[in-house]
């Protein structure tokens, strides 16, 4: 995949004090006086860079609470006088670009169910010709990196310098114990692609719960992630949407305080030590692509043998017999769960690709 963005860096238009970016406030927008509250709180603790409110939430089904819309605007309005923070909002249509800059909101960001549709994106990006504001994008709800590409390419279109992205993580069909899969290689993908491009982590929509919030938060500065984007509520079990996932600002700034921040580069003195760790990985790594290539040789042989016997390439209960006994066998081997599954799934989907190729290539 080839691309190319002009992304100006993260400090030409945020001062964190060379710290990561923190971006802390509700998933919603409610009233008047909990915005005030929660903003104050999150202030206060002084660990947050940019104030957060969801005003038009775009929700899955009908009946939820969809925002307050343009009313919730000056309330942050207010927040921002407060706390003398910057202010971002989400936004999904150009009326909403229109009226959040009416407003002088600082920083607007697009969502994941607004990413995955190229012509939204699209619409977005013409109301943001001529607009000097930064952009944040997530990623799609679906593993689609080209989507994601894709919808940074049409907001720098637009004349956009100011983009970062948003690690919020992806729908699955497997069960897991989080609300979206993180499924770090797309984002670390999307950072090979474009290593200046700043990606923000966001362990609130990962999680769904707030248990998770440290281990996932932790995970994106393992990885060097330029900050995260978290929700806060005054009083979370009684907010109007995502309540199991947000915290008070107080039990926020307590996380935020426990959480390792690690070294973006290292010294010389580490180089050597390092060169010799990575000759193993790569003697590793050849290591496993041999042990592949040997796998889709038997692969192959099965295809044959299938032929030869008129039988199906997908054999369900194999497939499920394999992806349990994998996934146990990963566990008592102290690897993470959901990195067995995802490259089992892609090696039986290859597999059965082989098969197929061999059923249909008739012996002569």
């Amino acid at each position: 995949m080839k691309a190319n963005l002009d992304v100006l860096p993260l400090s030409s238009w945020i001062d964190t004090a060379g710290k990561p970016l923190i971006i802390a406030g509700p998933c919603s927008a409610e009233t008047e006086e909990q915005v005030s509250e929660t903003v104050s709180r999150i202030a206060k603790e002084g660990y947050a860079n940019v104030i957060r409110a969801g005003v038009w939430k775009p929700r899955t089904r009908p009946g939820s609470f969809e925002g307050m819309g343009e009313a919730a605007l000056p309330w942050l309005v207010e927040a921002k006088k407060q706390t003398g923070l910057p202010i971002a909002i989400e936004v999904a249509t150009p009326q909403h670009i229109e009226l959040a800059l009416k407003y002088g909101i600082d920083i607007l960001w697009i969502g994941a169910r607004t990413t995955v549709n190229p012509f939204n994106v699209q619409d977005l990006a013409d109301a943001l010709k001529g607009v000097d504001v930064p952009v944040l994008i997530k990623n799609p709800v679906n593993p689609d990196l080209a989507l994601w590409v894709g919808a940074f390419e049409r907001i720098a279109g637009a004349g956009i310098k100011k983009m970062a992205a948003i690690h919020r993580g992806f729908s699955n069909a497997q069960e897991t114990k989080y609300r979206n899969s993180p499924m770090w290689q797309i984002a670390v993908e999307l950072k090979t692609l474009f290593p200046q491009l700043p990606i923000i982590g966001d362990p609130s929509h990962m999680a769904g719960k707030r248990e998770y919030l440290y281990e996932l938060a932790q995970r994106s500065l393992d990885l060097n992630y330029d900050g995260l984007i978290i929700e806060s509520h005054r009083n979370p079990d009684e907010a109007w949407s995502d309540a199991s996932q947000q915290l008070t600002p107080e039990a926020l700034g307590d996380m935020l305080k426990s959480l390792e921040i690690r070294k973006a580069s290292y010294g010389v003195e580490f180089q050597n030590e390092l060169d010799q760790l990575r000759q193993k990985i790569d003697n590793i790594d050849r290591e496993l692509l041999e042990v592949l290539a040997a796998r889709m040789s038997v692969v192959e042989k099965l295809g044959e043998y299938k032929r030869e016997n008129n039988v199906a390439v997908l054999q369900l209960d194999r497939w499920k017999e394999l992806h349990n006994n994998r996934a146990d066998l990963g566990k008592k081997l102290n690897l993470y769960p959901e990195l067995v599954e995802e490259m089992f799934k892609l090696i039986h989907m290859e597999s059965i690709r082989k098969q197929t190729e061999v059923m249909n290539n008739q012996p002569a």
